[in-house]
């Protein structure tokens, strides 16, 4: 686990969030560098795959330095081999000087926490939270954006109205393949891809004395290699390791099918009850063995059949 980018961290058990020092082309209190004007852009990572957490991104800049990051060969990280991506990390680490960055990491524990809730916290709220987030502990430091780039997350509109009522005063600019157009967003992209990669890749079983394959494939339900970890490594009580999101309708489809848990009746109730009482009584074990049946459906071994109302994105733990 080497040359880990300073936001990994292991194992993931909570949602948490990591921030780059402010560069000292802006910190610094010298002539002409006073409220340097600065650009920030907005990325994510792992919104679709059924495993591993979902990486929200925030890269910022000096706006008059915004254009070098093609010069370093910036671009949308989806369309770059896993080892550019890497080498274009460690030119943001080695440029700190100019170029701040943040991450939200947000666990499969707690998206599948999250959708499981009642009503339903969604990938899209998530989406927004982080990114609200992420832009205002960036001001909280500071930082003078005078321009934001973001790529959609739902309508563009609603979603760019939303983000004004938070932020006014600043330019914000929501278009799609905004990691294509904006080199900002694309350093955004970076970090958030590579942070999620190495997550997945060095990822440390939280479950006790567990020895399994870590070839997860791409994560997406659709990927053959994907589907392949999964046949070979679902328990046929468990289910999945934590690195599942278990909210996910492909994976709880699945382990509706595949469950094979049986349920027996308590010995007592050999004998048909013959007062109104130990009737009620019977029917009332029935009925708890019925909610019983109905959690086995949706277990989540790591929660033990729990679902935690509580979480937000508020409540995570900042490095």
């Amino acid at each position: 686990m080497t040359n880990l980018l300073p936001s990994v961290t292991l194992p993931l058990t909570k949602s948490y969030e990591y921030y780059s020092p402010v560069p000292t082309i802006i910190s610094q209190n010298v002539p002409d560098k006073i409220n340097e004007p600065c650009v920030l852009g907005v990325d994510e990572a792992g919104r679709g795959p059924c495993l591993g957490p979902m990486v929200y991104a925030v890269s910022y800049c000096p706006l008059s330095r915004h254009q070098e990051f093609k010069k370093l060969g910036f671009m949308d990280s989806k369309k770059l081999t896993e080892e550019r991506r890497t080498e274009l990390s460690k030119i943001i680490l080695e440029n700190k000087d100019w170029i701040g960055w943040a991450v939200f990491v947000i666990s499969p524990q707690d998206i599948s926490t999250s959708m499981f809730k009642r009503p339903v916290y969604n990938l899209n709220e998530m989406a927004h939270d982080a990114t609200i987030k992420l832009i205002r502990s960036v001001l909280d430091r500071n930082v003078n954006l005078e321009e934001i780039y973001v790529d959609p997350v739902g309508p563009s509109q609603s979603y760019k109205v939303k983000l004004q009522s938070h932020f006014p005063g600043i330019a914000i600019t929501i278009e799609p393949k905004a990691d294509s157009i904006y080199p900002i967003v694309s350093a955004a992209s970076i970090c958030a891809k590579v942070t999620r990669d190495q997550i997945v890749q060095n990822w440390q079983w939280t479950e006790t004395e567990l020895d399994i394959s870590k070839e997860f494939g791409s994560g997406y339900p659709s990927d053959p290699n994907t589907v392949r970890w999964m046949d070979g490594n679902e328990d046929n009580f468990f289910g999945f390791p934590t690195i599942m999101r278990f909210s996910w309708k492909t994976i709880s489809n699945r382990m509706k099918q595949t469950r094979t848990i049986e349920w027996s009746e308590d010995e007592d109730e050999e004998h048909e009850p013959i007062t109104k009482k130990a009737k009620q009584s019977k029917q009332d074990r029935l009925d708890v063995l019925e909610r019983k049946r109905k959690k086995a459906l949706k277990y989540n071994h790591h929660l033990k059949g729990l679902i935690n109302q509580q979480f937000s994105l508020d409540t995570c733990s900042t490095l």
